[in-house]
C-alpha cells in the first residue's frame, strides 16, 4: 500500500515508499516544505497554456471509473455536488461546488439534501439537473464503469445488488423531487457524507446518456474545461468550456486558456526537463513526484530549487503485523514491534537523510486533517530500543525471541532497501524476518484477497481519499475491510473498534466527531496491529512561468484548480 503510482488518485496505497514522497534536498526549498509554496512572486493571471507533464500514458475523464482527488486532474473537467477549498499551509475545507451548501440533515445523518445552484449549465448547454447527479451516481454501479471510489455504493440504503440504470432500474434512495433537489437515503447515519458528495461519483452525467464505454475520452462537462483533442497514449488537450460560469464557481479560478496532459513522459526524464526550463517546460509542471537523486541536483541549481514545492505532510507509511499469523495474534507480542522498528533507520532508507523522509509517525491519522492529535503510546527514540522489544517478546512468552517471520513488500522503487532497513532493526530486538519481495501485482492479491495471510508483515503507505479521519481509520482497520479487495492488511478485527468506528461514522457533529476518531485512533494504536513509520513527503517541480504553485496541508498534491501561466 504506498502509492500505486505518481498520479494524484485515491488512497495511494502500495509498497515501497520509494519515490513516492519526499522533502526537498540538501535544504532546498526549506520552507515551500511547509506547504507555504506559491511557486512565484507573479501575480496569476488568465491565458496561457499550461501542460501536466504525466508519466501514464491514459488519464481518466469518466467520473464513474475515477479515483481522482478533488483538486486535480479530473475536477478541471467535472464538477462535484462538493469540493474542497484548498489553500497554502491551511487544511482542506469542504465547501459546496454545484450545490448551494455541503448538505443538511434533519435526522441525525441519514438523509441528505442538497439543492443545486442557479444557472449551472453543461458544455452541450443544456441545464444540469437534480436527475443528472442521480443518473451519473446509479451509472457508476453498472460494471462497465468500475473502479472508481466506492464510498456512496455502500452507503445508498437499497444499493446492494444493484446494477445501474441502463436497463430501466432507479436507485429510490436518490430522490429528486424537482430539477434542483437531491434527498440521498442511507443505509445508516454517516456524517461524512458531504465529503463523500466530493468524490468523483458525484458529477453529473446528462440522464440517458453515457452508456459508451469511451465516454471518458468525450465526456460532457460541468467543469470549466472541455476535451478538445485526444491522442492516445500521447497528450490530452483540453480548451475553455464557454459554458461554465465563473460566478457559479468558488474553486476554479480557470486561469489557462488551454490545459495539456503529455502522457507517458518518465519521471527522471520530466525532472531533468523542468531543471534545465528551457522553451515549453517553462509553463509545465511534473505531476510525478521528485525522486531524493534528482533533488540533489535540484539542490545545487538555484533557478530550479526556487521553483521547487514540497509538501509539509503526506501519507502515513507503517509497517502492518498479520494478527492472524502465530504470535502476531498476541497483542502483547504485536508491542515489542513498535520498540523494535528504527524509523530513523527507514528515513535513511526512504530519502538519504530524516529530512528528506518525512516525519517520524506515531499515530494513524494523517498529518494535515482537521482534528488531528499527537500522541504517543510507546515513547522512545526513533532509532527504536531492541532492549525494549526483547524484555516485552520474554515477557509474551518468548524469551528466544521469533523467527521465520516473513516480510511482504513491493518491488516497486526503493521497497526492498526500505524492508532491509527494517529487517536489519528487527534482527536485533531478536526478531529473524525472511523477505519476501514481489511484484505490485502479487503485493496486491496478498493484501486485497481475504484468505491470502502467508505474510505476517507487510510494508505499507496510505493516504485518505478526503480528509477526513474516517477515510484514514475506516479502510485500514474495519473488520469489513479485510479481503475482498479491502485494505485491512494488518487482518485487524476488534468487535469494539468496530463499534468505535460506527459510532463516529454516524456523528454529524464536526468537533464531536473529531474526538471519536481521535479515540478510535488510540484504541487501535492500543492494540497495535501497525507500527507507524513516517509520514512522507512530496515534491514537485515547475517550469519558470508557472504561476500559483502550492501544496496546501493536505493532500500532498498541488492545487490543479489553482495554477496558471505567465507569459
Amino acid at each position: 500500500m504506498t502509492a500505486k503510482n505518481s498520479s494524484p488518485s485515491r488512497r495511494l496505497v502500495l509498497a515501497g515508499l520509494g519515490a513516492t514522497s519526499f522533502l526537498a534536498a540538501c535544504g532546498a526549498n526549506e520552507r515551500q516544505g511547509s506547504g507555504s509554496g506559491q511557486s512565484s512572486g507573479s501575480t496569476p493571471t488568465k491565458g496561457g497554456t499550461l501542460t501536466v507533464l504525466v508519466s501514464s500514458t491514459s488519464t481518466n475523464f469518466d467520473p464513474a471509473k475515477s479515483q481522482s482527488l478533488a483538486i486535480t486532474s479530473l475536477a478541471l473537467v467535472h464538477r462535484r455536488l462538493t469540493s474542497w477549498k484548498v489553500e497554502s499551509g491551511k487544511p482542506a475545507e469542504l465547501v459546496p461546488d454545484l450545490a448551494t451548501d455541503v448538505g443538511s440533515t434533519s435526522d441525525g445523518g441519514t438523509t441528505w439534501t442538497f439543492t443545486l445552484k442557479d444557472g449551472l449549465l453543461f458544455s452541450d448547454g443544456s441545464p444540469i439537473r437534480a436527475a443528472d447527479v442521480k443518473w451519473g451516481l446509479e451509472r457508476s454501479f453498472a460494471a462497465s464503469f468500475s473502479g472508481g471510489l466506492t464510498y456512496h455504493k455502500d452507503l445508498l440504503a437499497g444499493a446492494a445488488g444493484y446494477t445501474g440504470p441502463f436497463e430501466g432500474a432507479r436507485l429510490a434512495s436518490i430522490a429528486t423531487p424537482d430539477e434542483k433537489t437531491l434527498v440521498f437515503t442511507l443505509a445508516r447515519p454517516y456524517g461524512d457524507w458531504g465529503w463523500v458528495a466530493s468524490t468523483p461519483a458525484f458529477a453529473p452525467v446528462p440522464e440517458g446518456k453515457g452508456a459508451e464505454a469511451d465516454y471518458g475520452l468525450k465526456p460532457i462537462a460541468s467543469g470549466p474545461y472541455v476535451l478538445s483533442a485526444v491522442q492516445q497514449g500521447v497528450k490530452i488537450e483540453m480548451s475553455r468550456n464557454e459554458h461554465w460560469s465563473a460566478a457559479s464557481d468558488d474553486v476554479r479560478p480557470a486561469l489557462p486558456d488551454s490545459v495539456v496532459f503529455s502522457l507517458g513522459q518518465a519521471t527522471d526524464v520530466v525532472s531533468q526537463r523542468l531543471v534545465a526550463d528551457s522553451a515549453a517546460d517553462q509553463t509545465a509542471f511534473g505531476a510525478g513526484f521528485v525522486s531524493p537523486a534528482q533533488l540533489v541536483q535540484v539542490a545545487n541549481n538555484p533557478s530550479a530549487k526556487d521553483r521547487l514545492v514540497t509538501s509539509e505532510s503526506g501519507a502515513l507509511a507503517f509497517l502492518s503485523l498479520n494478527t492472524r499469523r502465530g504470535p502476531l495474534q498476541n497483542a502483547e507480542v504485536r508491542k515489542a514491534f513498535q520498540y523494535a522498528v528504527d524509523k530513523a533507520a527507514f528515513q535513511v532508507a526512504t530519502a538519504g537523510t530524516a529530512a528528506l523522509a518525512g516525519e517520524v509517525a506515531t499515530t494513524l491519522i494523517t498529518d494535515g486533517i482537521s482534528g488531528r492529535e499527537e500522541f504517543d503510546l510507546y515513547p522512545t527514540d526513533p532509532s527504536g530500543d531492541p532492549a525494549k522489544a526483547k524484555e516485552l517478546l520474554a515477557a509474551a512468552g518468548y524469551p528466544q525471541g521469533l523467527s521465520g517471520l516473513k516480510l511482504l513488500v513491493s518491488q516497486s522503487n526503493n521497497g526492498p532497501a526500505q524492508a532491509q532497513a527494517i529487517q536489519a532493526a528487527l534482527v536485533k530486538a531478536g526478531i529473524g524476518v525472511d523477505l519476501q519481495v514481489t511484484d505490485e501485482d502479487a503485493y496486491y492479491a496478498a493484501i486485497n484477497t481475504v484468505n491470502a495471510d502467508e505474510y505476517d508483515l507487510a510494508l505499507a503507505s496510505w493516504q485518505p481519499d478526503f480528509p477526513s479521519p474516517n477515510a484514514n481509520l475506516q479502510p485500514l482497520f474495519a473488520t469489513s475491510a479485510i479481503g475482498n479487495g479491502g485494505y485491512n492488511s494488518a487482518r485487524y478485527s476488534s468487535p469494539s473498534v468496530d463499534a468505535a468506528i460506527a459510532a463516529a461514522q454516524a456523528t454529524v457533529d464536526t468537533d464531536a466527531a473529531a474526538k471519536a476518531w481521535v479515540a478510535v485512533d488510540k484504541a487501535v494504536m492500543a492494540d497495535s496491529p501497525v507500527v507507524p513509520l513516517i509520514y512522507t513527503r512530496n515534491s514537485f517541480l515547475r517550469g519558470s512561468k508557472v504561476t500559483n504553485f502550492f501544496i496546501g496541508a493536505f493532500p500532498a498534491y498541488p492545487n490543479y484548480l489553482a495554477v496558471g501561466v505567465s507569459s
